[in-house]
């Protein structure tokens, strides 16, 4: 089952829950008892070993886009 983070609006204690996806928008009852609360904005962190050691890709140089650079601006 998902973990979603809220925060109450009464006693600004943020806090989380384990509750289906389909409940996720729903307010969840704080610690304290209050029932008005707001789910949060999560980011996901993803971690491993995948590609550890080695170098990040590069960008490729060069102009080709845009007006500066371009081929479109002579310049």
């Amino acid at each position: 089952m998902p973990t979603y983070e809220y925060r109450c609006r009464v006693c600004a204690q943020t806090f989380t829950a384990n509750r289906p996806m389909s409940e996720s928008a729903a307010p969840a009852r704080c610690p304290g008892g209050h029932e008005d609360s707001v789910k949060l904005l999560s980011t996901i962190a993803l971690t491993g070993t995948a590609g550890a050691g080695r170098a990040a890709p590069v960008a490729a140089q060069g102009g080709g886009g845009g007006c500066c650079g371009g081929g479109c601006c002579g310049g």
